[in-house]
């Protein structure tokens, strides 16, 4: 029986992972299909179990549901488990359903590809507190970074990461404006870069010259934070490395199979304006 795939978010229309998993499907020869569904918070339960009864394989969460969803799956792997959120969940032979986080790696994936692995000293500022925020946190750790500070506009739920890291330090949005000198990777984890009304968590004046600066947003490719970021000379790196990655490490737990990531991230590059 062909399989079947989703991705479930709430927007979703802007979501190029159908794309993505259908030039892999075409390219591995695999017979399987991906489908995009908006799923608002109050049907994500009805949605979950619609899923099941329609027999899919497994499906990729994006916000606002990678938190909301633990409740309703079986099993989480060690690392979900241990971040708290959920981007990838996979029906399991026995019918159960299993919930992985693939984004904090497939960060590490993208910003090693893109500045190498040899920085594991660099002192780190991610912004923002929420699922990705932790996945992201806990995977550098994981991948040895020493020195990881995360801002958030409530300190409180940055504090909560940084325990349960039993590493790093919590500090506002406005701290973090006024030490951004002190940073040589910046990562903006929040899903702003979406929105119409974009408004900077706060100002860059102060970062530092060749800093890198990574948003794990990749539509549009050049999000204002990092436009603001090239403004001052930093070096950056957008969210589509990210993405593809995110989305293979998902393809190995569905199909068992390690899809083409380069390709990928040329083409989706090239269509959302790069060079």
């Amino acid at each position: 029986m062909k399989k079947w795939f989703a991705v479930i978010g709430d927007p979703i229309k802007h979501s190029k992972s159908p794309e993505m998993h259908h030039f892999w499907y075409e390219d591995m020869q695999e017979d399987a299909a991906y489908v995009p569904i908006h799923v608002t918070p109050d049907t994500l339960a009805q949605a979950v179990e619609s899923m099941k009864l329609l027999g899919a394989s497994g499906w990729n969460v994006t916000i606002p549901h990678k938190e909301t969803i633990l409740p309703l799956l079986d099993a989480l792997d060690e690392q979900a488990a241990k971040m708290g959120a959920v981007n990838t969940v996979v029906r399991q032979p026995d019918g159960t359903l299993k919930g992985y986080n693939t984004d904090g790696l497939g960060f590490v994936r993208s910003l090693e590809e893109a500045i190498g692995d040899t920085q594991k000293s660099a002192r780190l500022l991610i912004i923002g507190a929420g699922g990705a925020a932790r996945g992201i946190a806990f995977a550098l750790q994981a991948s040895g970074y020493t020195t990881i500070t995360i801002a958030n506009r409530t300190v409180e739920k940055a504090a909560a990461i940084v325990e349960e890291m039993q590493a790093g330090e919590a500090i506002s949005l406005q701290q973090a404006g006024e030490q951004l000198a002190q940073f040589d990777i910046l990562v903006q984890t929040t899903s702003a870069g979406l929105s119409d009304d974009f408004s900077m968590p706060f100002p860059l004046t102060h970062l530092r010259e060749g800093a890198i600066v990574a948003d794990i947003v990749y539509n549009p490719l050049i999000t204002p934070f990092l436009q603001a970021a090239q403004q001052q000379g930093a070096r950056i790196v957008t969210g589509v490395g990210m993405f593809v990655h995110q989305g293979a490490i998902a393809y190995e737990h569905w199909l068992h199979k390690t899809p083409n990531t380069n390709a990928m991230i040329a083409r989706l590059t090239t269509q959302l304006g790069g060079n």
